[in-house]
């Protein structure tokens, strides 16, 4: 009976095993994706940084013109 419950140490090890296997080789693509999609945002508006500022002071003459109206 002693050494059924030794053969019970290994056993429970290679279970032990195997569940931790298949958790670390599970898919983990999905948060690749997101973080891709995020640096595609962050490249487009990193791009866009260039034609702010134009819009930004026409936007400023524009309320400026506007307050000198009142």
């Amino acid at each position: 009976m002693a050494s059924l419950a030794w053969l019970l140490i290994p056993l429970c090890a290679a279970i032990g095993a195997g569940i931790w296997g298949s958790w670390a080789a599970r898919d983990r693509t999905q948060g690749d994706i997101s973080e891709l999609a995020g640096y595609a945002r962050f490249r487009e508006a990193m791009g866009n940084v260039h034609t702010a500022p134009a819009d930004r002071s026409r936007a400023t003459a524009e309320a400026h013109s506007a307050s000198d109206a009142v």
